[in-house]
């Protein structure tokens, strides 16, 4: 059986990859580009049929944020030209949200910028949940607000929020190299509290950070044994005035690896293609539904991404349809306790048996691709700031 076939077969069990499957994928070269994501598709389209979940973003409070994220152009000293502004109002943050939801969005997620919320920005973004709630039947509402301290994750949960990103970003080993502000162990403890709390958490990685293919996979693979329902893959955006402006390494090619790498290791969970899709899949964009359940509709935190309106006709001309409130996105073994892929009392997720690259039951595509791609040419052509929706007084794109 080879590689392909075998990683088709655990993602069906929700049985994890080894490390070296993991590897293999995105080893694979781009001959067998299209064969990785059909594979990685089956799985896909397994958990989650056809449907494609909306997400959209409203930034709360932008920029000026106290810490030293490479990535980020919110960040300590950055100096990309950003909008920046602090708290929008709970009346502002709903109207925002509306324009999303109207434009098809499931899940409104609100985020705000700088280290950690204090008590009253907890009880200023609760405010903003029920009010969203209020006018919106069947939305969903995720909070993005950094590092939280012990009981403001049930604060939450108790206003109406269903879930808590914080995303991983990277591995654990290279982690200092990107933030010193703060730790990965600081990062893990959130989305714990989250779960704790009994919100849905959501947490994912940033891919182009100059990161090797064994740090793309231990974030992943810490990212099942966190077991969050959704993971977002993001694509970075190198903004000018941040450490990592330079840093131009991927290709749609690459970026489809890695969704297929991701989908493997967590076949039932919630993979979103996230900040970057427009800049580094551009129009190979469509092929990743095959991979991914689920997109932000129109702009991001501080960029924009590409009109609310061809999103939606993406996803009609690939042949998806948008999910629609009342249905359910997870699998519905994931809304039993320890039912969900890395948990620890689910036996069928974290065996290890299989043989991996380099075994008999390894052939097919595994070990192929010796030959690094060629360096992507930077299109900073592709990164727009964003200048309308929250905290402007422009139409918002959704």
């Amino acid at each position: 059986m080879n590689l392909l076939s075998t990683l088709v077969d655990k993602g069906l069990r929700r049985e994890l990859p080894t490390r070296e499957e993991a590897l293999a994928v995105l080893a694979t070269s781009d001959d067998d580009l299209l064969d990785v994501v059909a594979a990685a598709g089956k799985v896909r389209r397994h958990w989650f049929g056809r449907r494609v979940k909306l997400n959209y973003l409203v930034n709360l409070k932008s920029g000026l944020c106290p810490e030293d994220c490479s990535y980020c152009s919110q960040r300590l000293g950055s100096k990309a030209d950003i909008l920046k502004y602090t708290w929008l109002k709970p009346d502002e943050a709903s109207e925002a949200a509306a324009a999303g939801l109207a434009g098809g969005a499931k899940r409104v997620c609100l985020v705000a910028s700088g280290r950690g919320p204090t008590d009253r920005d907890v009880d200023r973004v609760s405010e903003t949940v029920k009010a969203i709630k209020e006018q919106n039947e069947g939305v969903e509402v995720c909070a993005c607000l950094g590092l939280l301290s012990d009981g403001q994750a049930e604060r939450l949960r108790e206003a109406g929020a269903d879930a808590y990103n914080h995303n991983l970003n990277t591995s654990e080993s290279t982690y200092a190299d990107i933030t010193t502000t703060h730790t990965y162990a600081d990062r893990v403890d959130t989305v714990q509290k989250a779960h704790a709390a009994g919100l849905s958490a959501c947490s994912g990685l940033i891919a182009g950070m100059g990161e090797s293919d064994e740090d793309l996979v231990d974030v992943v693979y810490s990212l099942r044994e966190l077991d969050p329902d959704s993971v977002p893959v993001n694509f970075l955006i190198p903004f000018e005035g941040t450490p990592l402006a330079k840093e131009w390494h991927l290709t749609p090619q690459r970026c489809l690896r890695i969704l297929a790498m991701v989908r493997f290791v967590c076949p039932d969970v919630e993979v979103r293609i996230a900040g970057g899709r427009e800049v580094h899949l551009r129009s190979m964009q469509p092929l990743a539904l095959n991979l991914a359940n689920s997109i932000f509709l129109g702009d991001y935190l501080t960029s924009e991404g590409q009109a609310g309106k061809a999103d939606l006709e993406m996803i009609a001309d690939a042949g998806f349809e948008v999910e629609g409130t009342g249905q359910m996105t997870l699998p519905e073994h994931r809304a039993t306790v320890g039912g969900g892929c890395g948990s620890h009392e689910s036996g069928d997720c974290g065996s290890h048996k299989t043989a991996g690259c380099g075994s008999p039951a390894g052939g097919g595509v595994c070990g192929t691709a010796a030959t690094a791609a060629p360096a992507a040419e930077p299109r900073t052509d592709l990164v727009a700031v964003r200048r309308r929706g929250a905290g402007t007084d422009h139409a918002p794109n959704a």
